[in-house]
Parts: C-alpha cells; structure tokens; sequence
C-alpha cells in the first residue's frame, strides 16, 4: 500500500496577474524540491490544445509528496505560508482564488480482506 499523496494547487489569478503570479510561484519550486518527502513540485500553466477545456485556473502546482506528513511540513514552512498570506489572503494579492486538492492512488478498502 502506497501512501503518497499527490496535490494539486489551482490559482486564479486577478485580472491582468498571471504573469507576475506565474514567476512569483516558480520561485517557490527550489526550495520545496530541497524537502523531506518532496517527489514532484512542478508548476505549469494552461495552455490552449483541442483536447483539453480551459478553466478559471490556469496556474498549477502538480506535486507529489512521499506521506501526508511530508506535505503538512511542507505547508507550515515559513515560504509557504508567507506566499498564501500575501499573495491569496492580502486583499493586494495576486491571486483572486485557490484550489488545493490532496489525492490517493489507492482504491477504498484495497487491500480489505475478503470473506465468503
């Protein structure tokens, strides 16, 4: 049974941002890459392709963390928590919304015992 949590963080940034907000996460990558547990912290943003919708969020964290304890300790990092209340809670923010999402790659009860 794996434990990895995979993370995805959406922004919607605030009319006329998204460039300024893109460079402003991409510099939160090396430091993150540098900790316990980090697998993936990727940033990407949204690009135009016939098969794929657009959505209100265009700018994305893919992460992969190796436990849900990596990722908490990600989150109480000073970087981190800095950037949400400047850049999302501030009403000066960059950022008009955000989305963070945690995932398993486990199905309910995958490894339940089976009984007849």
């Amino acid at each position: 049974m794996t434990s990895r949590v995979y993370v995805l963080a959406q922004f919607k940034p605030k009319s006329g941002k998204e460039a300024e907000l893109f460079e402003v996460l991409k510099a939160l990558e090396p430091d993150s890459y540098r900790e316990e547990g980090c697998i993936q912290y990727t940033l990407t943003r949204q690009i135009d392709h016939p098969s794929a919708s657009r959505t209100e969020y265009p700018i994305v964290f893919n992460e992969i963390w190796q436990d849900a304890k990596s990722w908490s300790a990600h989150g109480r990092r000073k970087q981190i928590q800095h950037f949400f209340e400047t850049q999302v809670q501030a009403e000066t923010g960059l950022v008009e919304d955000a989305i963070v999402t945690a995932y398993t790659d486990e199905g309910h009860d995958y490894d339940a015992p089976i009984f007849d």
